[in-house]
C-alpha cells in the first residue's frame, strides 16, 4: 500500500477514503487504520459475546422475572432467529447505503435494545429486546467485517488485521461466559445487557471520528424478493432446529419448518440466478477457496458449541465450578486462539496457503473433542480439561482467522458487505444448528442411559456424563467432516487474492 503523503489521489485505507488535497490528519495517517481495527474488533466482540453472555444470566433473570423453564430458551432463540435470518440482508444494505452508516446505525440500535433488555420489567419485553439485538447485530456484524476487508488491502497488513479479528471472533464466546459470570455474580444479571452500552459508546465515537462517510455512486436496487426468500428460509431453518430441542424430530413444528426453510433457500438460489441486482451474487460464492471458507465457518460454528455448551455444564454441575470459575477455565483456550490466529495469518498462510492450515485445524479440533469424551466425575482441570482445551484453541485459531480472510479476499468492493455477511451467516446458522442438534442428541442419550438402570443420584450423574460424551463425539464428527471438506475444496498454494488483492477493493465509499 502506498505510504506517500504527497499525492492526495492515492487511496488510503478503504474505511477512510481518499485524503483531501493538502490536508493531513487522522484520515491520512497509515497508523489510523489500526485504530479502525480497534473499533471494528470492539463491535465484533460485542456481537459475538452477546450470544453467550446472557446464558449464565438466565437463572437469575428467570427468578427475577418469573418465567417458566419452557420459555427460558426464547431469551437465546429470539437473538439467534433475528441475527441469523437477517445477516445477508444487513450485509447487502451495507453495500448499498454505505458501511459507515450501517455500522453506526447498528451500534446505536444494539445499544438501545440492550438498554431496553437490561431494564425489562417482564419476560415479553426481554424477548423483544433480544430480538432487536439480533436485528441490529445483523446490520453491525457484516458492516464491521466488510470495513475490515476494504480497509486492509496490503497483504501483510491484511494478514495481521485478520489474525486479530479472527482471534476476537473465535474467543468472543468464551469471553462472554467469563464476563457474564463476573457481572451476574458481583453485580446483577441486568448488567449482562447494560455492559453493551459501554462497548457501543466507545465503538460509536471511534467510528464517527475515524470512518469516512459516503455511499456507492452507482447504487443498484435492493433485491426485495431475494431478501424475503433468504430471510424466511434462514428463519425457518434456525427455528426448526430450535424446535427440535423441545419437541420430537417427527413433530410438524420441527420438520415442517425445516422443509419450508430448505424450499425457500432453493427458491432463493434460483431467483439469484435471474435477478437483475441479486442480493447474493453467485460470483461471491462461486470461488472455490471462498466456498470452502464459508463451509469451514459453518462446520466449525456447529462443532465448537460442544465445547462452550456442554463443557460449561460439566464444569458447573459435575466439578461444581462457580460461573466466574467456569469463565476463567476457558481463558487458556482464548489465549491460544489469539496467538494461533495471528501466527497462521501472518506466517503460515502467506507461505503455504489455506489447504494445509484449515484442515489441520479441523483435525486438531476433532482430536480435542474426542479427548474430552474421557472426562468423568473424578477428572481434574489441570490434568484432564485444560490439555484438550489448548488443542482446541490451536484448531479454532487456525480455522477462524484463515477462513474469514479467504472468505473475503479478492471480493469486489461492491460485494464486500454481502461476502462478509455470508461469513457471519455461515457461523451463526452453523452454531444454531449445532447447538440444537447436539442438545437433542445429548438429552436423548441421557434419557436412554437412565431408562435401563434403577433411578439413583449416581445413575443421574452418570447419565449426564454420558450425554456430554455423546455430544463431544458428535462435535468430533463435525470437525472430521470439516477436515475432509476443506482438504478437498481448498486449492493448493497461496491464493492469488491474498498476494495480489483486487484493486477495486482499495478505495470504496463507506
Amino acid at each position: 500500500m502506498a505510504r506517500s503523503t504527497q499525492d492526495s489521489s492515492i487511496p488510503t485505507a478503504a474505511g477512510v477514503g481518499p485524503r483531501p488535497s493538502g490536508r493531513r490528519g487522522v484520515h491520512g495517517s497509515p497508523s489510523h487504520r489500526w485504530w479502525v481495527l480497534v473499533v471494528i474488533a470492539l463491535a465484533q466482540l460485542m456481537v459475538v459475546l452477546d450470544a453467550t453472555i446472557v446464558n449464565i444470566a438466565l437463572p437469575s433473570a428467570q427468578q427475577d422475572l418469573g418465567f417458566s423453564d419452557g420459555n427460558r430458551q426464547w431469551i437465546v432463540t429470539a437473538y439467534a432467529l433475528a441475527f441469523g435470518s437477517l445477516l445477508l440482508l444487513g450485509g447487502r444494505l451495507a453495500d448499498l447505503i454505505g458501511r459507515k452508516t450501517t455500522f453506526l446505525v447498528g451500534l446505536i440500535g444494539f445499544a438501545v435494545a440492550s438498554a431496553v433488555g437490561g431494564a425489562a420489567p417482564s419476560f415479553e419485553v426481554l424477548v423483544l429486546a433480544r430480538a432487536l439485538q439480533g436485528l441490529f447485530g445483523a446490520l453491525l456484524a457484516p458492516a464491521a467485517l466488510s470495513l475490515l476487508t476494504t480497509t486492509f488491502t496490503d497483504p501483510k497488513e491484511r494478514a495481521k488485521a485478520f489474525g486479530i479479528y479472527g482471534a476476537v471472533a473465535g474467543a468472543g464466546g468464551a469471553v462472554g461466559l467469563l464476563l457474564g459470570g463476573l457481572l451476574t455474580e458481583y453485580l446483577d444479571w441486568r448488567w449482562c445487557l447494560y455492559v453493551n452500552l459501554f462497548f457501543a459508546l466507545i465503538a460509536f465515537l471511534g467510528g464517527l471520528r475515524l470512518l469516512q462517510s459516503g455511499a456507492p455512486a452507482d447504487r443498484p436496487d435492493l433485491d426485495l424478493p431475494g431478501a424475503v426468500l433468504v430471510s424466511g428460509g434462514l428463519f425457518c431453518i434456525v427455528y426448526g432446529f430450535s424446535n427440535a430441542e423441545r419437541h420430537q424430530w417427527g413433530a410438524t413444528s420441527t420438520w415442517g419448518f425445516l422443509v419450508a426453510g430448505c424450499l425457500l433457500l432453493i427458491a432463493f438460489v434460483a431467483w439469484q440466478r435471474r435477478a437483475r441486482h441479486p442480493l447474493l451474487p453467485m460470483r461471491v460464492v462461486g470461488d472455490r477457496d471462498r466456498g470452502a471458507s464459508f463451509l469451514a465457518m459453518f462446520i466449525s460454528g456447529a462443532g465448537m458449541f460442544g465445547v462452550f455448551l456442554f463443557l460449561t455444564y460439566y464444569l458447573q454441575r459435575t466439578l461444581s465450578y462457580s460461573p466466574v470459575m467456569t469463565g476463567l477455565a476457558f481463558l487458556p483456550m482464548v489465549a491460544v486462539i489469539m496467538i494461533t490466529s495471528v501466527t497462521t495469518t501472518n506466517s503460515l498462510v502467506p507461505r503455504f496457503g489455506a489447504k494445509p492450515i484449515v484442515p489441520t485445524g479441523m483435525l486438531l479440533a476433532a482430536g480435542a473433542m474426542a479427548w474430552l469424551t474421557a472426562l468423568d466425575g473424578h477428572s481434574t482441570y489441570a490434568a484432564h480439561v485444560m490439555p484438550p482445551l489448548l488443542i482446541m484453541g490451536l484448531g479454532l485459531g487456525a480455522i477462524f482467522a484463515t477462513g474469514m480472510n479467504l472468505a473475503t479476499a479478492g471480493v469486489e468492493a461492491r460485494d464486500a458487505g454481502v461476502a462478509s455477511a455470508m461469513v457471519n451467516t455461515s457461523q451463526q446458522v452453523g452454531g444454531s444448528i449445532g447447538t440444537s442438534l447436539l442438545n437433542t442428541l445429548a438429552t436423548s442419550a441421557a434419557a436412554h442411559y437412565a431408562s435401563s438402570r434403577r433411578p439413583s443420584p449416581g445413575v443421574a450423574a452418570q447419565a449426564q456424563l454420558h450425554s456430554y460424551s455423546v455430544a463431544y463425539w458428535w462435535s468430533a464428527a463435525f470437525f472430521a467432516v470439516g477436515f475432509l471438506v476443506t482438504l478437498v475444496l481448498y486449492r493448493r498454494g497461496v491464493p492469488k487474492s491474498l498476494s495480489d488483492p483486487s484493486p477495486e477493493s482499495a478505495s470504496v465509499p463507506m
